[in-house]
């Protein structure tokens, strides 16, 4: 509960612009914060924000947003050569009105440290853009100065709310608990990752089970239902299924799960692997998911299509196409098999593996197996409505 019982939204203004002022140290990732949030902000609300460059100071720093806005087709504004901070930030919003943008948000100068002509330029900032909200972002690794720097920037702007950063590399979020109690201001957003994508809504119960390390399976899910598309999902379903899951299928879904985010941040949300000391120093190298399409890749179409015809010389043949070691393209093969038989056994509802693992006899484990078992049925029902039709 000193976290809070619930997700809190933003505050909306009752005309367009919703104004967001983004506050922070340097070093904390504001400004690619400010391209997180926009993204957010059109994915699930379909907004045409725009952003205003007010960090005139760092090296870059206008070049970096513009290069967001780029990325997300939204809307800079800036002011080549103009020293007052409040000014570009008067302007911008006047574009913003005359533009019909029904999103503000301003990346603000940061330092090395609280001084006061940081805290000066900031207090004209906020009189000058009246925001209906002021994000503070406030990089997680940094632990207990995270909440010193909290309580500085909330004493003298009256934050309304915080966005925790690089939380992939604070492995429990106990910085969270602890801005939450000093501020009494929420968190609304985690930051966990370098896309654009990963930002993800706070939500106080899943974060009291990171920790205590119970894993996050509903966030979890949720990725997945973000980032999967509903149809191609169901046509794998379908194949594992029918066990004709193949190599094609296996790299196709290798990418799926790479837009999910980090690996190690993926196994994390898996109760009883959340707080295993095998994955600490768990870092899934890009050239290991590289080498994998590489061994695909080096298969005949044929192969990728008919997995169990791969002899020892096919392999051979493979290891010397793709430049890997006999062994690693054996231990490759395996790991695929293995998995198509546990994926195949889970898709006709056999969730009693799932179960066993440790930690999901948690409360929040339970509540996600209910889910998962929910959606099964569901889509069953779905899948028999299908067949009638098709024999009728």
């Amino acid at each position: 509960k000193m976290m809070g019982e619930e997700a809190v939204p933003l505050n909306k203004s009752k005309h367009i612009p919703t104004i967001i002022m983004m506050v922070g140290l340097q070093g904390t990732g504001k400004t690619t914060t400010v391209g997180k949030l926009a993204y957010h902000l059109q994915k699930t609300e379909k907004a045409r924000p725009l952003l205003i460059a007010g960090d005139i100071y760092r090296p870059a720093a206008v070049d970096q947003l513009k290069q967001i806005g780029d990325q997300l087709k939204v809307p800079v504004y800036s002011e080549d050569g103009e020293k007052d901070v409040a000014k570009i930030v008067q302007d911008g919003l006047a574009e913003a009105e005359k533009n019909k943008n029904d999103y503000v948000l301003i990346d603000t100068a940061g330092r090395l440290e609280i001084d006061e002509p940081l805290m000066e330029e900031l207090e004209r900032v906020k009189k000058v853009a009246h925001p209906d909200n002021i994000l503070l972002v406030v990089d997680a690794m940094t632990g207990q100065a995270a909440t010193d720097v909290a309580k500085g920037f909330d004493e003298r702007l009256d934050v309304t709310g915080v966005i925790l950063t690089k939380l992939d590399g604070d492995t429990r979020g106990g910085a969270a608990l602890s801005i939450r109690a000093v501020t009494g201001k929420p968190i609304l957003f985690t930051g966990q990752g370098e896309k654009l994508s990963d930002l993800d809504v706070f939500h106080p119960d899943r974060m009291a089970s990171r920790i205590l390390g119970m894993g996050d399976m509903l966030s979890l899910i949720e990725k997945a239902q973000q980032d999967y598309d509903a149809k191609e999902a169901e046509k794998v379903a379908e194949k594992m299924r029918e066990n004709t899951f193949d190599f094609n299928d296996f790299v196709d879904q290798l990418q799926q799960v790479q837009k999910m985010g980090p690996l190690d941040q993926i196994m994390k949300m898996i109760p009883g692997l959340a707080n295993n000391p095998q994955l600490k120093n768990l870092n899934v190298d890009q050239k290991q998911i590289d080498h994998t399409e590489a061994i695909v890749y080096s298969m005949t179409p044929e192969e990728r299509e008919n997995p169990d015809m791969l002899n020892p010389s096919r392999r051979r043949r493979i290891a010397a196409g793709s430049g890997r070691p006999v062994v690693e393209v054996n231990r490759m093969i395996k790991q695929f098999k293995q998995m198509r038989d546990m994926m195949s056994k889970m898709s006709k509802g056999n969730m009693k593996g799932l179960s066993n693992l440790p930690g999901m006899d948690s409360p929040m484990a339970k509540m996600a197996m209910r889910r998962m078992n929910k959606n099964f049925k569901k889509n069953k029902k779905k899948r028999l409505r299908k067949v009638k039709r098709f024999h009728s």
